[in-house]
C-alpha cells in the first residue's frame, strides 16, 4: 500500500473516530497532521490506545455476520503491541483466556499484538484459541472436529500428541516473522468446558456431549485505518444455535443427530417424518440447559434477534447506516420466526472489520 492511500484510509477512520469520541475539529486536524508526518518519514503510523479500542470495537460494529453487535461498546480492549517475544505473547494469550473466562461470565474481550510490517508479522495458527482435534484413522473413521483435522495434522508436525478422543483441546500455535512456529499447551485450569445434559431426556447422556465455554477466535486480521493486526484474538459469548445446530450437528462436524434421533426412538428411516428437526431442536435445549445449569454466559438465538433489533434501532438513532450479511444473520434453527429472516440488509463492507487471511501453513 502506497503513502497516499494508507493515508486516505487513516484520515476516513480518523474522520468517523474522532467525533464518536467527542473530540473536537481542531484536535482531529492536529492528529491528521502528526500522521501525515510520520507515514512520510517511515511510510506508516501508530495508532494512540483510543483510536486502537475504539477502531476494534468499531470493527466489531461493522461485522456483517455477527449477530450480537448491541454490545460492540463494550468490549475489553487489551493493548499488547510492545510485546516482542513469544513467551510474551503466549503469557498475554492465556491472560485473554483467563479474563475473557471469567468462571463463566464471559466478557466480550480482544488482545491486539502489533501491527504488520514489511518483514514482522505475528499470526496465531489456531482457528479459535480454543478448539477440539480432528483425527481420520487409517480407516476412515473421523474421530473429534473434523473442522480440525488439517490443524491438528499441522500440530502433530511441529511435535505435539493428542490422547485421541473426540475432545482433545489443540495446544496454542504461534509464528513470530520467518521464525520456526511453537506450540504450548493450554492450562487445563484455562479451559472451562460445558457437559452437555438434556434436562428431560436420559439417553442424552450416553452421547458423552461437551463443549468449551467461550468462542476465542484467532485467524482473523484486525484492519483501522489501514493498518492491519493479523494477530487480534477476540469473544463475545456464544449462542446456543452455535453449538447446537452447527459444530454438533453439522454432517461435517460432529453428526450427531442420527444417533441422538435413534436414542428417541425417531422413525429416521425417511425425511418426511422430520425426525431431524425434533432431534436438532432437543440438541439446542440441551446445549442452553446445560450452559445455564453450568452459569456460562450464552444467548438464544430468539433473544439474540430481538437484541439485534436494538441494535438496528440504535444504528439509526445514530445515523449511522446498517450493515449486515443476511445468510449468517439468520439463525440456523427456526429463522422465520425471526425478524430478521422477513428483512434486507445492506452487505458492504465498512472498515475498520475483521477479516479472514491466508492460512500460515
Amino acid at each position: 500500500m502506497n503513502e497516499d492511500m494508507l493515508y486516505d484510509k487513516a484520515k476516513a477512520f480518523m474522520e468517523c473516530c474522532y467525533p464518536e469520541l467527542g473530540q473536537s475539529v481542531t484536535q482531529l486536524e492536529r492528529r491528521l497532521e502528526d500522521v501525515a508526518a510520520e507515514i512520510e518519514s517511515s511510510g506508516t503510523y501508530h495508532h494512540t490506545y483510543e483510536e486502537l479500542e475504539h477502531g476494534a470495537r468499531m470493527a466489531w460494529r461493522n461485522s456483517n455476520r455477527c449477530i450480537g453487535r448491541l454490545f460492540w461498546n463494550s468490549l475489553k480492549v487489551f493493548d499488547c503491541r510492545g510485546l516482542q517475544s513469544v513467551d510474551e505473547i503466549r503469557d498475554a494469550v492465556f491472560a485473554h483466556i483467563r479474563f475473557a473466562t471469567n468462571e463463566g461470565r464471559v466478557r466480550p474481550t480482544i488482545t491486539v499484538f502489533r501491527q504488520e510490517g514489511p518483514d514482522d508479522q505475528v499470526r496465531i495458527w489456531n482457528h479459535q484459541l480454543i478448539r477440539y482435534a480432528g483425527y481420520r484413522t487409517q480407516t476412515g473413521e473421523l474421530i473429534g472436529d473434523a473442522h480440525s483435522i488439517s490443524f491438528t495434522e499441522q500440530c502433530t508436525r511441529l511435535g505435539w500428541r493428542g490422547e485421541g478422543t473426540h475432545f482433545d483441546v489443540l495446544p496454542f500455535v504461534v509464528q513470530v516473522a520467518d521464525e520456526e512456529p511453537r506450540w504450548f499447551d493450554i492450562p487445563e485450569e484455562l479451559v472451562l468446558e460445558v457437559p452437555i445434559r438434556h434436562p428431560e431426556l436420559e439417553c442424552f447422556e450416553d452421547l458423552q456431549l461437551k463443549w468449551y465455554a467461550v468462542p476465542m477466535i484467532s485467524d482473523m486480521v484486525l484492519d483501522i485505518g489501514g493498518i492491519r493486526y493479523t494477530a487480534a484474538p477476540f469473544n463475545g459469548w456464544y449462542m446456543e444455535t452455535e453449538i447446537g445446530a452447527r459444530n454438533l450437528a453439522d454432517l461435517n462436524r460432529y453428526n450427531v443427530l442420527p444417533k441422538l434421533g435413534a436414542m428417541m426412538g425417531l422413525d429416521t428411516s425417511t425425511d418426511r417424518t422430520l425426525w431431524k428437526d425434533k432431534a436438532l431442536v432437543e440438541l439446542n435445549i440441551a446445549v442452553l440447559h446445560s450452559f445455564q445449569a453450568c452459569h456460562v454466559s450464552i444467548v438464544d438465538h430468539h433473544t439474540a434477534s430481538k437484541q439485534f433489533a436494538r441494535f438496528e434501532q440504535h444504528e439509526m438513532d445514530s445515523g449511522r447506516a446498517l450493515t449486515g450479511d443476511w445468510t449468517w444473520l439468520i439463525p440456523p434453527v427456526s429463522p422465520a420466526t425471526t425478524h430478521i429472516f422477513h428483512k434486507q440488509y445492506d452487505n458492504r463492507i465498512v472498515n475498520p472489520n475483521y477479516f479472514y487471511q491466508q492460512r500460515p501453513y
